[in-house]
């Protein structure tokens, strides 16, 4: 039956483009080995919430507004371990040095524009000192990721405001993911076609240990398109550096990894390293302009920080070193699968000036998938 839709599909190139984009393991897509939790999705972490803001207006303005909440209840005063890692830092990520010195995040995590940042830190910070329980906060670690939309969006406007922040923040919700074309993926392009939010996860079996490992990324980066190996990019003759492609290779990837497991801030940077072979493995390059971060962190019981006690120790159970291998691993083929499908969940675009970036072609990528023995029924 699969070999017959398949068929139809090749015979009515049409059939393909006016359907609803749809994720990479829906067209039979198996990234990797392990196998994904319920909702192939950041979210399949426990606690974790997702909001978006997405701001389509008008010719010019594409862009908005990702929120990643990390954990239920007050983060400022109940932190969560975390750590991010450069990939390639022509970026700006607001809150990145107290991270990685105190080794926990305090706020949210927002991804947006590159000139939205300073906004988007004022709305973070805005939302803590308004939280109860924070009356005498004088100092917020605010953490903002982005990645420049300027193609598509009227970036220079600066559209985004304190209120599209905010609304991320609080319409976060666990359960499925809104992909593609929205949020902070509403305005971005990778590899040529129209980039976007993907998101992914890994579920480890019982005997290694059964955590989760979620991702989720605002893909807006160059380089030449693999999917599952398949050299789909260097097929349709489309990559960095040729002469059909519409951007160059420079623009920028966030990732942010959750995990259950219980590790601290160290463990959390090796995690976060991995992910970057996961965007390797996507044939993304970390070219000198693009800023490529990934922040990690953990909701395992027992390892929130809190702000101020009465104890000037604090005693946790961590994961071994020689246990964090079949994590790494989720963290590779879960980047690598959100990557992917914030691919195919874009659908094309047109915005500033007229630019226009063309949704990954599914009508060309999956007969060189087939042939190349990357579907499954």
């Amino acid at each position: 039956m699969f070999k017959s839709w398949f068929i139809i599909a090749l015979l009515l190139p049409g059939a393909l483009a006016a359907q609803e984009r749809k994720r990479a393991r829906e067209f039979g897509i198996r990234i990797g080995v392990m196998q994904p939790g319920a909702l192939n999705a950041i979210t399949d972490v426990r606690g974790v919430k997702v909001g978006h803001t997405t701001l389509i207006k008008g010719d010019s303005i594409r862009t908005g507004v990702t929120a990643i909440v990390p954990a239920e209840g007050n983060l400022f005063q109940q932190k969560i371990p975390a750590a991010i890692f450069v990939g390639n830092g022509f970026g700006k990520l607001a809150g990145i040095t107290q991270v990685n010195e105190l080794g926990n995040i305090e706020t949210p995590i927002v991804l947006t524009n590159t000139l939205s940042v300073p906004i988007a830190m004022q709305a973070v910070a805005g939302l803590a000192m308004a939280e109860k329980g924070n009356e005498n906060l004088r100092s917020v670690n605010a953490v903002v990721g982005e990645t420049n939309d300027g193609y598509l969006n009227d970036i220079r406007g600066r559209h985004v405001s304190v209120t599209d922040v905010e609304a991320a923040v609080k319409t976060a919700a666990s359960g499925k993911v809104k992909e593609g074309n929205v949020g902070a993926g509403t305005g971005t392009i990778c590899f040529g076609f129209k980039g976007g939010i993907g998101t992914a996860s890994r579920k480890l079996p019982a005997s290694l240990g059964g955590y989760t490992v979620g991702v989720i990324v605002q893909s807006n980066f160059g380089g030449v398109l693999e999917i599952d190996g398949a050299p789909v990019g260097k097929v349709l003759g489309k990559f960095d550096f040729s002469d059909r492609l519409l951007n160059n290779v420079d623009g920028s990837c966030m990732i942010v990894v959750a995990t259950d497991a219980p590790i601290d801030h160290r463990n959390l940077m090796r995690l976060a390293q991995r992910a970057m072979l996961g965007l390797g493995k996507t044939g993304g390059i970390a070219s000198n302009g693009s800023g490529d971060y990934v922040i990690a962190f953990s909701t395992a019981e027992g390892l929130r920080i809190p702000h101020s006690g009465n104890s000037a120790t604090q005693t946790v159970t961590l994961l071994q070193n020689d246990s964090m291998s079949p994590l790494f691993m989720a963290a590779i083929e879960a980047t690598e699968e959100a990557i992917i499908n914030s691919l195919f969940m874009a659908g094309g675009m047109k915005g500033r000036n007229g630019n226009s970036v063309e949704a990954l072609p599914l009508t060309q990528v999956l007969p060189i998938l087939q042939k190349f023995n990357r579907l499954q029924p």
